[in-house]
């Protein structure tokens, strides 16, 4: 499948970038609402079917493939005009209000922790993950709701001539989060931590061998990989380092080696603050950190003078700013930012995803402001840092 030129630059632009070298210019994308779509199509003036990934021409995008435990169609409990519930492939009950951004989850049929044990996976190299649309939760109950959701290697050769596309896969916890719920996954790891602890080692190779099946599927479209791990929250991590260390880390680091033995790059997205265990991300060889939650307290800046170039950053533009700020001061923040950037090893994205409160003019600008001063060799004027590089 020819790629354009174009894409071939970005490709060079973003591989540069995880290689911490400077490339012709900072790369820039994101995750985006619905809601914002609407509003920045809005704002700006576009037509209803805008690709904001195609106006902006941006530098990589990531894909979602059937990661549900259970491949089946949702199960409809009510839908009226404005909301639908279902059961999904993780035998989870969902509430989606179509006015609201996210899902609630109202409750999980394994609600004891001998049902976790008992929890039978789907095989993971099921072709129907990668080759038929189907209902999948991920991709289905979220921002939006889509029941039927296109073959995801479909969505891959759609994307592929014109982005470097990264697949993704989750990591133990955002199973965890999906198939037994938040507080009773923090309640039975800190009752029965062993249990569980051998329950997360049977969901990391699930997800490794789903990885694997990915790779395969894709045949070499892939450019890369997105691991979706959510491990902490604003303050602090969901549970000690060490537990971590002991049962989380281990087959994250199985799924990294699979990724770089297949010439994949690895962006890992984990919310909140993570700065404990941050160097252990390091030693695993994580190509990327995102999304640096400025609202948890991470700094890309600070976060590049501590660890200089051992790991790439993706993320840590602050949305509530991006949302609140007026040009001069939006300069001043984009521009200190960029510091980060030197010497490679920076993707400039939001500190997690782009929502609607921010205007289209507001975003508007940050990408042009990118655009223009992420050129190399940086010239961040008043802005430059001179103890960074």
């Amino acid at each position: 499948m020819k790629r354009t030129e174009n894409c071939l630059n970005k490709l060079d632009r973003m591989d540069k970038t995880l290689r911490h070298e400077e490339a012709d210019r900072v790369p820039i994308s994101d995750f985006f609402w619905s809601s914002f779509l609407e509003r920045w199509r809005k704002d700006l003036g576009l037509a209803e079917d805008t690709d904001v990934y195609r106006y902006y021409d941006l530098d990589w995008i990531a894909t979602v493939p059937n990661m549900d435990p259970h491949i089946k169609p949702f199960e409809t409990l009510k839908e009226t005009e404005e909301e639908v519930i279902v059961r999904t492939g993780f035998e989870a009950v969902l509430r989606k209000k179509f006015k609201d951004p996210m899902p609630e989850f109202m409750g999980h049929e394994t609600d004891t922790i001998e049902k976790a044990e008992a929890f039978e996976f789907d095989d993971p190299w099921d072709d129907r993950r990668f080759f038929s649309a189907g209902d999948n939760q991920i991709a289905g109950v979220g921002d939006g709701f889509a029941r039927n959701s296109p073959a995801w290697i479909e969505t891959v050769k759609g994307l592929h001539p014109d982005f470097p596309v990264y697949g993704s896969i989750c990591e133990a916890n955002e199973y965890l989060t999906r198939i037994i719920g938040t507080e009773n996954n923090l309640l039975w790891a800190g009752l029965h931590p062993e249990r569980m602890g051998f329950l997360v080692e049977r969901l990391n190779e699930f997800a490794l061998e789903q990885t694997k099946a990915q790779i395969q599927a894709a045949d070499g479209l892939l450019d890369g990989m997105v691991i979706w791990g959510d491990v902490a929250y604003k303050k602090d991590m969901f549970f000690s380092p060490d537990y971590w260390r002991k049962y989380y880390k281990p087959g994250l680091k199985k799924m990294l080696d699979v990724c770089h033995e297949n010439d994949l790059p690895v962006i890992y997205h984990g919310c909140g603050n993570v700065k404990r265990i941050f160097a252990d991300f390091i030693e695993l060889e994580v190509d990327a950190y995102n999304p640096l939650e400025a609202k948890a307290g991470l700094d890309v800046v600070e976060l590049r003078r501590q660890y200089g170039h051992k790991i790439g950053f993706c993320g840590n533009m602050n949305v509530m700013e991006w949302a609140g700020c007026g040009e001069e001061e939006l300069k001043k923040i984009v521009l200190t930012k960029l510091n980060a950037a030197k010497g490679g090893g920076l993707i400039f994205q939001s500190d997690h995803s782009v929502p609607s409160n921010v205007t289209g003019q507001n975003y508007d600008y940050v990408v042009k402001l990118v655009r223009e001063y992420g050129q190399y060799p940086l010239q961040l004027g008043e802005y430059d840092l001179p103890d960074l590089g």
